[in-house]
Formats: C-alpha cells, sequence, structure tokens
C-alpha cells in the first residue's frame, strides 16, 4: 500500500479551524475598539462602586451600619462588581457585554465556538489585575503584541473578541443596460485577467467624467480585449458592451459573496452550539 502522507492545511491568523477541518474566515475586533469595549465595561464599574459609596456613606448618616460591616460589605461589593458581575453577565450572554455591544464583538472560544462559565470566570479573575490593579496597562500591553488583540484573560482562557457587525456589501452603480438584458441571462463570461477586470471597473466608473472622444477610443480598446473571453458578444456598441460585462461580473460576485457568507455563518452557528470534543464509543 502507499504510503500515507499528512494534509498541510494554511490557515491564516483570521481564520478558525473546526473539527470538519473546515477554515472559517473570522474578522477579531480590533484593538482601539477592543479598548474602547473595555473601558465602557470599567466605567459602567466604577458607576456601581460610586452607587454604594453613596449608599454607605447614607446608611452610615442614620447609624445603620458600623463601620466593621461596612468593611465587610465593601470586599463583598468589590468581589461582586470585578468578578461576580462579568462571569454571569458573560456567561448569560454567551460572550457579551455592554461595552461589546457597543463596539460590535463577543467573547469566543479560540475555535470559534461559544464561551461558558470556566471562560468568563477566568477571564474575569484575571481581569482583577491586568485591568483593574493596573488601570488596563497590562491588557493594554499584551493586547498590542497578540494577533487578534487578546488580553492576558484571554489566552489563559483561549478565548478572543470576534467581530459581530461586519459592512454591508456595496451595491452595483449601476445595472445591466436594457439592449443587453437577455444576453445577461445566457451570457458566459471566463476569468477575466486581473489587470483588465480592474479597467473596466474603472471605465465603468468614470465614463461619464470623461471626454466623448477619449472615451470613445477607450471603450473600443476595452471592449476588442475583453471580447476575447465573452460568449457570444452581443451586437451593441462597445461602451454598452462594457457596461454589460461589468455589471454582469458584479452580479454573479455578489450572488456569490452572499452565498459564502450564509455558508459561514451557517457553520459557525453549528460549530458554537455544538458541544467541545467528539463522543465517546
Amino acid at each position: 500500500m502507499p504510503e500515507a502522507r499528512p494534509v498541510l492545511i494554511d490557515i491564516h491568523q483570521d481564520e478558525v479551524l473546526t473539527g470538519e477541518a473546515v477554515a472559517l474566515d473570522v474578522q477579531p475586533v480590533g484593538y482601539f475598539l477592543r479598548a474602547l469595549g473595555v473601558l465602557i465595561d470599567m466605567l459602567i464599574g466604577i458607576a456601581l462602586l460610586f452607587m454604594f459609596v453613596l449608599l454607605t456613606a447614607w446608611l452610615m448618616s442614620i447609624g445603620a451600619v458600623d463601620e466593621s460591616t461596612v468593611t465587610i460589605l465593601t470586599i463583598g461589593v468589590i468581589v461582586l462588581v470585578l468578578v461576580v458581575i462579568p462571569t454571569v453577565v458573560e456567561t448569560m450572554s454567551r460572550g457579551r457585554s455592554v461595552g461589546k455591544l457597543v463596539v460590535g464583538g463577543r467573547i469566543v472560544r479560540s475555535d470559534g465556538g461559544a464561551t461558558g462559565f470556566r471562560h468568563a470566570f477566568i477571564r474575569a479573575l484575571v481581569g482583577v489585575f491586568e485591568l483593574w490593579f493596573t488601570f488596563g496597562a497590562v491588557a493594554a500591553l499584551v493586547g498590542a503584541f497578540t494577533p487578534r488583540s487578546q488580553r492576558l484573560g484571554d489566552l489563559l482562557a483561549g478565548t478572543y473578541s470576534e467581530r459581530t457587525r461586519t459592512p454591508s456589501l456595496e451595491t452595483t452603480g449601476f445595472g445591466v443596460p436594457l439592449p443587453l438584458v437577455e444576453w445577461a441571462a445566457i451570457v458566459d463570461i471566463a476569468r477575466l485577467p486581473e489587470r483588465l477586470a480592474r479597467r473596466l471597473a474603472q471605465f465603468g466608473a468614470s465614463a461619464r467624467n470623461m471626454q466623448p472622444a477619449a472615451r470613445a477610443r477607450v471603450a473600443a480598446s476595452l471592449a476588442a480585449e475583453a471580447a476575447e473571453h465573452v460568449a457570444p458578444v452581443p451586437a451593441v456598441d462597445p461602451e454598452t458592451f462594457i457596461m454589460g460585462v461589468v455589471a454582469v461580473r458584479r452580479g454573479r460576485e455578489l450572488r456569490a459573496l452572499q452565498l459564502e457568507t450564509a455558508r459561514v455563518s451557517a457553520l459557525t452557528s453549528a460549530v458554537a452550539a455544538a458541544p467541545r470534543g467528539f463522543p465517546q464509543h
């Protein structure tokens, strides 16, 4: 039997490899957006601590609590605000907090799956040191030197912040010219050279601003080049032909991107819902 050779899979830093060896193209939240989300969460924590100080001062003014009770309450509230609340929020919301909702991110496992209590607890516990005790200096330093802007808590928990908001796909600036509507349904456009495809797109976007003579000359030259990759070639003027080719290619590329986005979303949801590991037989 022939010797089995290992299969090498090239995974980029923004891709996640699932258990089925499928590489998902995911986008981590950027460094500065990540810092903004953390800052928002910390400001909310500071606001809660400030409310506790005001409440404690009022209770002491009316004689409802003594100093020993205040010490115990202070320790309990600090643990509650810095560890318990962040852990509960991230666990119940599957990696989302107020700051992450604002910047459009969520905490996921390194394999793209949903996080649980263990991940949230490790992140919150380490966050007491790297966020609160050092005023975010450790988190900022570690995040600046990690590919996915992970802080120390993420590295220990095996998580990172995934982008949940992506820019919408741009729509085409123009449609298929009316004389080419039926032709667009049957045309076969081969893969165009990158340079030619770029020149066609540029002409389609800037043709209206060109001088008539130069516009006609460039259109004739580009149409002649593009005709070698198109079948059938319609009996229309060069500019109409170019506009038709550009519109058909953009429409097909847009549909392909939409299908790819739907497939990636379905795979990501499946990975997030699936339990970790393989069933034991």
